[in-house]
């Protein structure tokens, strides 16, 4: 008997080995899975809410930093050539057909403003109106005669010509572009390789005529406004879009006493008269100030805009909106430094 029971010892302690195991490692309850199943979607839910919200703000970052680099770099453009408006290389100053010995014929697909000299060349009736703009009531086509007829002009912005040399003198005429020879009495305008007017002491400086505007075009169902300009090239106005996203320029002209050079009052676009184009009466555009409303390409259905902006003085410089797009307003004042300078 007690020899039974010593063989049989081995073989009952692994039965009850087996049976503690099993007992141990029976799993999971419904309950336990459920609770555990609980917990996993809470914590699942709150990682998804900081997800969504990381990219939430990272989209709305992303859309401002476009806007701030849109609407800076189209600041840096207008006020660029603002400051060298009415520069005439060494003829100082008023720029005017009489001043010219030679003057030729207008440019291809000339943009012609208001007034009766405000063509890319002077004329001999009038005041060459150097700098000029309005404010485009309604969408059109083409308001100057020289715009791409593919999109319309955005209404509710302006228009500016303006009228210069490029700063530096050249070493002689190119193809395909208009030049100035001048000195400090009298020009001649010469177009590509044209014989070059014989002038004493004279210098040659690039012509240039730029046309700044605002346009739609429409991208993938949506109207993305674009800034368009226009410039001499080929002995033609041509234009070409430089800045997506900017969807208004205004602009205001300061104005004042030509013997004083002070601003004493800045005018819209829409209130200036023939007068005060022409430099009249004593009394010249000294400066200018600058408005930029840039607008996302893309609305957001998650941003609702409802704001006025303020794009100059009273009720016609508000600019009213309701729809999901994002914009920043940028401005800047420009001095005329040309303005009323007698000599460089």
């Amino acid at each position: 008997m007690n020899n039974y029971s010593q063989i049989n010892k081995p073989i009952i302690q692994s039965v009850t080995k087996h049976r503690k195991t099993s007992v141990s490692s029976r799993g999971f309850t419904i309950v336990e899975l459920m609770i555990s199943l609980a917990i996993g979607l809470i914590l699942f839910a709150g990682v998804m809410s900081i997800f969504v919200g990381m990219r939430s703000t990272t989209a709305e970052t992303s859309s401002y930093g476009e806007l701030q680099e849109n609407g800076r770099f189209a600041i840096s453009v207008l006020t660029d050539d603002l400051l060298k408006q009415n520069f005439w290389g060494d003829l100082p100053g008023t720029f005017s057909f009489a001043r010219l010995n030679t003057v030729p014929a207008a440019a291809g697909n000339d943009c012609v403003g208001e007034g009766v000299n405000n063509a890319t060349f002077p004329v001999g009736i009038g005041s060459f109106r150097t700098i000029w703009g309005k404010t485009l009531t309604v969408a059109a086509p083409n308001p100057l005669g020289c715009f791409p007829t593919t999109s319309q002009s955005k209404a509710g912005s302006d228009v500016i010509q303006i009228k210069r040399v490029i700063a530096d003198p050249v070493a002689g005429p190119a193809p395909g572009n208009y030049y100035l020879t001048t000195n400090i009495v009298e020009g001649g305008i010469t177009a590509g390789v044209a014989a070059t007017p014989v002038i004493d002491n004279s210098r040659i400086w690039q012509y240039q005529h730029h046309v700044y505007y605002v346009r739609e075009e429409e991208v993938g169902g949506t109207l993305v406004p674009v800034l368009m300009q226009g410039r001499l090239a080929n002995l033609s106005m041509n234009f070409t879009p430089i800045i997506d996203g900017v969807e208004v320029i205004r602009f205001m002209y300061g104005v004042g006493p030509e013997a004083t050079g002070v601003v004493d009052r800045f005018v819209s676009a829409d209130t200036m008269t023939d007068a005060l184009w022409d430099n009249a009466a004593g009394t010249r555009i000294l400066a200018v100030k600058i408005f930029v409303l840039a607008r996302s390409i893309l609305p957001d259905s998650k941003y609702q805009n409802t704001n006025t902006y303020q794009l100059g003085s009273g009720e016609d410089g508000k600019f009213e909106v309701n729809d999901n797009y994002r914009r920043l307003l940028f401005s800047s004042t420009v001095t005329l430094y040309n303005g009323r300078v007698d000599s460089w």
